[in-house]
């Protein structure tokens, strides 16, 4: 009886420890473009913004790369350097590698990015959209992701 009672609880322990390590991997391999950039995840976000710090923990919470908040005085000098459109701004812009990442971003559209590494400045959801990571409130359509080319013009680069 002893010994079944030990070899159970045995077993236990080793299906417990392999779905935790499970987890942990399956988390890191969801978006494996992400996880394998060389460099850290810049957040450039008001001082003032609590919608930016929750994005920042959607980030942080879903890749393996550091994830730095950086609180700044004026977000338009970021997004002037990057060259980004007044009219797909949103409250804080992320820098991964070359390209700029605007706004309230699904890890979905940074992985396609990322994967596909198009000849862009980078890629924007402008506003803050209900339901898009970090905002509050239920989803209430696609959102249109949009790519900033270099010479300034902007298109569809998809839907998610």
């Amino acid at each position: 009886m002893k010994k079944s009672l030990l070899i159970l609880i045995i077993a236990a322990v080793i299906i417990l420890a392999g779905i935790f390590i499970f987890s942990q991997n399956s988390k890191a391999s969801s978006f494996e473009n992400i996880n394998a950039i060389p460099g850290e995840i810049d957040i450039h976000k008001s001082l003032t913004c609590g919608c930016c710090s929750t994005y920042v923990t959607y980030i942080d919470g879903k890749v393996s790369p550091k994830v730095n908040s950086l609180s700044v005085d004026d977000p338009n000098e970021i997004k002037n350097k990057y060259g980004i459109p007044s009219e797909l701004q949103s409250c804080h812009t992320t820098i991964i590698g070359n390209y700029f990442i605007e706004g309230h971003m699904p890890l979905e559209a940074v992985e396609k990015l990322l994967r596909e590494k198009p000849d862009i400045k980078g890629i924007a959801l402008p506003g803050m959209p209900s339901g898009s990571p970090g905002m509050p409130g239920p989803k209430s359509g696609e959102f249109i992701i949009y790519a900033v080319n270099n010479d300034g013009t902007s298109s569809e680069f998809m839907k998610i």
